[in-house]
């Protein structure tokens, strides 16, 4: 049975297509919005979870759907924003959450915070991977601010990941061409009869 707020909370889920990511005023191009960004992580949590031999994908896909769920409410904080403000995206969370469906969902919002299980290890390790994939892809639009961020990255990837698999895809992405997965898919490679 729905409960009062399930509508509002399904339109709600709608605006975050309308929340830029913030560190769009430091690359000054465009980047993912919070909803692209979250689609991303839930894939690359899953594939995470896989490589490491851990089995709740369930939980893994619903932690990774809510993992930036409050920034309906704080919007997203940039790294520059967090040095002076905090957001209190658990009071966020639980608000969004309340009088829906879903409100039980408030313990895996509050088990992702804490980084307390491997699950959320593996979907911070996911929100990590999708900023490098995401410089990747703006690097190769000539975005010379992404390779100004190999260091930091670089600190993440030795210091902030949680699973060997994570430190292995950040290797590999650091090494992947953004373009190859259509450039090999073209009709001319694929349909030898294709414009004849």
């Amino acid at each position: 049975m729905a409960k009062g707020r399930d509508i509002e909370f399904l339109y709600e889920i709608g605006s975050l297509r309308n929340i830029p990511r913030a560190w769009i005023q430091h690359l000054a191009t465009d980047c993912a919005s919070t909803l692209e960004h979250t689609i991303r992580v839930v894939f690359l949590a899953l594939l995470i979870a896989r490589k490491e031999g851990v089995k709740s994908e369930e939980k893994i896909i619903k932690m990774a759907l809510l993992h930036d769920l409050a920034e309906t409410r704080t919007a997203d904080l940039a790294y520059v924003h967090k040095v002076y403000t905090k957001a209190d995206d658990a009071r966020a969370a639980r608000d969004l959450l309340a009088g829906t469906s879903l409100d039980d969902f408030e313990a895996i919002v509050v088990e992702y915070e804490k980084r307390s299980s491997i699950e959320a290890k593996i979907v911070k390790d996911a929100d990590n991977l999708d900023i490098d994939l995401e410089l990747r892809e703006l690097e190769e639009r000539g975005n010379r601010v992404a390779a100004k961020k190999q260091p930091l990255r670089k600190f993440v990837r030795d210091k902030k990941l949680y699973t060997k698999t994570a430190k292995s895809m950040w290797d590999e992405i650091q090494k992947s061409d953004p373009s190859s997965w259509h450039l090999a898919t073209n009709k001319w490679l694929k349909i030898p009869s294709a414009g004849k």
